[in-house]
């Protein structure tokens, strides 16, 4: 028999690349048994990434998710193991060092056996951190490489990388192909240098299946001597998610090695499970063109595991520029075009911006900046016209080293604004914060929880912590989940009326506009008619939020407004006064502030909306005199 080949179940990751939602604290429950039985996995990814903070969006408690979800693979012997992204922990942003060792901790005490580690800049000095706090956790500390494709990321780069992290205290090293554009036959190198130069090391390949290379990299990386790989599990394997556990286990038994057998009873029950979970409401928040392969992601380098908020982000957008197309009387785009537009402009603009490993947050960042670009250009305005702050971190070393240069234009930019750049530790940036906020619970007379959790869930993600506390997070889900219905039950009533017109016929209908009557001639044979001239008279919609007399300062973006995003800022109130560029608040769009400043001087008469209120471009967010 051939050399032993142990599977790692991706349970959390499959659902983060599939859509916005994974399953709860029930849901994980009833299938953890049925996993156990497929009788084939030596792990199980149980925590990581958005698993907390989607909990958080249900209103539920996430610790209690992550001790009933670990224990059942705990009692079966199963080792469990979490994703967490360095200087940022299992956020979008850094965290202070404290909260960082605590979680470690509270981790290891929930159930979660491995940390797998990983930064994404590749910036060793953050993972080194990871690995010496979760080791005094208790935990074993998985360095991770997070793969990706360019000039600089060659087979050295990354075998260095595995040395240092190996040499610093690494127990074991995990290939992360985070958007499978990893080329099989270099990661197998990659493989086969670490091994040279380590050969008790354990290695973990992780790859994403959209651009298509993964099960060729599986074989490669199995060749070269690692030894467990992650894999899914169908109706959520494929797509921008990962290679099902069968053809895995179909493929390498082919090749010689041995691998474990699978219940398939068990399995078909784990399916069926899943798919009764996405039919019964985590469907809704699923778009079905993450279900399939994309070679155009070869190019832009994206992850699978940001494409289910990529495509919920390019649709709110999609459907802004086509607003400030038609007040412009300009053509309308389509959501092929500007996917189309994103993926170039991403590929552009990433050697520019210093080639930062497309893994969260920094696949965010980029991509971010690469949407807000394709939306200003079409405006006729100019690249780079729109930077967040958190992008803005990166790029001037806040967050980490970046992996190559960045371009001088940036560099002249950030000049101009008077941005100062950083070449010293991050973590050295991010203060601790564990009495502040034990402070607030003590306040508010919350229990810091067992083990600490409650207290380490406040400090890792105050905002979402504090509204599960206060039910605002449950009412939120409850109203988001009520309109996808709602959208959903309209689609099929609009299908239905669709195809009622082949019974039903109108030759002509008569339009009443504000009292006045228009007969329109309508066509069910031609798709190409030109408007009717009948009337000469144009019917528009008022656009923006405009008053006579005063300053407008307008939103660039829509959003989420803000007046201020630290505690330690004064939100700008009517009497003030405004200079020319200043902050006046802050708009949250795809899971990042963007500054907003002001483009004229002058004395606020009225700040239009309050905290946390929807925002549209052009909306008014504050008057001046």
């Amino acid at each position: 028999m051939g050399r032993e080949i142990q599977f790692s179940l991706v349970y959390r990751d499959m659902w983060q690349s599939a859509g916005k939602y994974m399953p709860g604290k029930d849901q994980l429950e009833q299938i953890a048994p049925v996993i156990i039985d497929m009788d084939c996995f030596s792990r199980v990814e149980t925590n990581g990434g958005g698993f907390e903070q989607i909990q958080l969006l249900f209103g539920e408690n996430p610790n209690k998710a992550v001790r009933a979800w670990c224990k059942p693979f705990n009692d079966a012997g199963i080792k469990t193991h979490m994703l967490e992204r360095g200087l940022n922990g299992i956020r979008m942003n850094p965290v202070p060092a404290d909260v960082r060792k605590l979680m470690f901790k509270v981790k290891k005490r929930q159930g979660v056996d491995i940390a797998r580690s990983f930064d994404g800049l590749n910036d060793v000095r953050n993972i080194i951190d990871s690995i010496n706090f979760a080791k005094q956790g208790g935990m074993i500390a998985q360095g991770t490489l997070s793969l990706t494709h360019s000039k600089i990321h060659t087979v050295d780069y990354y075998v260095k990388m595995a040395s240092e992290l190996i040499d610093a205290g690494s127990e074991e090293i995990c290939l992360k192909d985070m958007a499978g554009i990893g080329r099989p036959v270099s990661l197998g190198k990659i493989v086969e240098g670490i091994k040279a130069a380590y050969p008790d090391i354990l290695i973990q390949y992780h790859g994403q299946t959209a651009p298509g290379f993964t099960t060729a990299s599986i074989l490669e990386v199995a060749r070269a001597g690692a030894e467990i790989i992650d894999v899914g599990m169908e109706p959520l394997s494929w797509g921008t998610g990962h290679a099902d556990l069968l053809t895995v286990q179909a493929m390498l038994e082919d090749a010689g090695f041995t691998v474990p057998k699978v219940n398939m009873k068990a399995y078909m029950e784990a399916r069926r499970l899943t798919q009764g979970f996405i039919d019964d409401f985590l469907g809704y928040f699923i778009n079905p063109r993450n279900r399939y392969l994309n070679s155009l992601l070869i190019g832009s380098g994206l992850p699978g595991g940001m494409m289910g908020s990529l495509m919920s982000d390019l649709e709110n957008n999609l459907n802004s520029l086509n607003k400030w197309l038609r007040k412009n009387d300009k053509q309308e785009t389509n959501l092929d075009e500007l996917l189309l537009k994103l993926f170039e402009e991403v590929e552009y603009i990433w050697p520019k911006m210093g080639y930062p490993p497309l893994v969260t947050p920094y696949s965010q960042y980029v991509k971010n900046t690469a949407l807000i670009n394709v939306m200003q250009m079409a405006k006729g305005k100019e690249r780079w016209s729109i930077i967040d702050d958190n992008t803005w971190d990166m790029l001037l070393g806040k967050q980490g080293q970046l992996p190559g240069p960045l371009d001088p234009e940036l560099i002249e930019k950030a000049k101009m604004e008077g941005r100062e750049f950083y070449t010293g530790n991050p973590q050295d940036l991010y203060p601790d914060e564990l009495d502040m906020f034990k402070k607030e619970m003590d306040e508010k007379g919350w229990d810091y929880g067992e083990d600490d959790e409650e207290l380490f869930e406040l400090a890792m993600h105050p905002v979402q912590y504090r509204n599960m506390r206060s039910g605002k997070a449950k009412s939120d889900f409850e109203k988001e989940l009520a309109e996808k219905k709602a959208k959903n039950s309209k689609s099929e009533s609009v299908e239905t009326a669709t195809s009622a017109i082949t019974h039903f016929s109108p030759k002509t209908l008569q339009i009443d506009v504000n009292g006045e009557k228009f007969l329109v001639n309508v066509s069910y044979e031609d798709s190409n008619l030109k408007p009717s001239s009948t009337s000469e008279k144009e019917i528009k919609q008022p656009v923006g939020n405009t008053k006579a007399g005063g300053k407008e300062i307008q939103a660039p973006l829509e959003g989420s407004f803000f007046l201020t995003k630290n505690n330690d800022e004064a939100p700008v109130k009517v009497g003030d006064n405004v200079t020319e560029g200043q902050v006046i608040g802050y708009i949250e769009s795809m899971k990042v502030y963007n500054a907003i400043s002001s483009n004229q001087s002058g004395v606020v008469t009225e700040v239009c909306l309050s905290d946390g209120a929807a925002v549209e471009e052009d909306d008014v967010l504050i008057r001046l005199k």
